[in-house]
């Protein structure tokens, strides 16, 4: 699928993460895909999906278009989110049908900065999409510069310097679609339908949302805290 049609097929619809780390109880690439094919039967237009096991099995069981990644944790380096090209090579081997990494200020692992390493994959695998996570607006206005075909605000009260954000950043959604022609992808902090309606009225082209349909622990977590309240 071509660029264009690609964004035509995710403009204004509801992406899911479909996402769970090795200490949480749903970890398993069987159980990903089966919430991936729920998604896809209540409407979602696309997927999200970490590492090459999870990315494949979603990959042979729904036909919505994937945005891969590749968590995995650097000694050196606070970015996590397919951060050397390693990574971005598992996510194109999986089938995704666009790369999203970790596009903020921070050093990726050996010191390299976000030019350097969005010069290494144009390089490496030049027709790839490729969706930059960003922080803050800074960032976003940067990756667009750079070339990415995508920004999402997926970092944005996640990063060290963005701790005291409060999710939604619905706020940062606006600035970015005003300030550039790259879509911007809402993500990040996401529990309402009216927060996507929100996101959506203020210039976002998609909205990602995870832990809200797709971590039953967390969500869990949530309704048992209003009641100890």
């Amino acid at each position: 699928m071509d660029k264009q049609s690609l964004l035509a097929k995710l403009e204004r619809g509801l992406i899911v993460s479909c996402q769970a780390l090795e200490d949480e109880p749903l970890h398993s690439s069987y159980i990903m895909s089966r919430l991936a094919v729920a998604a896809q039967e209540g409407g979602a237009v696309g997927i999200r999906a970490n590492s090459y096991e999870d990315i494949s099995a979603i990959k042979k069981l729904v036909d919505l278009p994937v945005i891969g990644i590749v968590k995995r944790d650097y000694a050196d380096s606070k970015v996590f989110i397919t951060a050397t090209l390693k990574e971005v090579e598992e996510v194109v081997k999986s089938g995704a049908d666009i790369i999203a990494l970790d596009a903020t200020d921070q050093l990726r692992p050996n010191g390299q900065r976000l030019d350097e390493f969005y010069a290494e994959v144009r390089q490496a695998f030049p027709s790839v999409l490729l969706m930059a996570d960003i922080s803050t607006f800074e960032e976003g206005v940067n990756a667009s510069g750079l070339g990415f075909d995508l920004v999402a605000t997926t970092l944005s009260g996640y990063t060290d310097y963005t701790r005291d954000q409060k999710l939604p950043n619905i706020d940062l959604i606006k600035s970015l679609a005003e300030a550039i022609d790259t879509p911007v992808m809402a993500e990040g902090g996401y529990w309402k339908p009216e927060e996507l309606e929100k996101a959506v009225a203020s210039g976002a082209h998609a909205c990602i949302v995870g832990s809200a349909i797709t971590r039953p622990r967390e969500i869990t977590k949530r309704f048992v805290s209003s009641l100890t309240k």
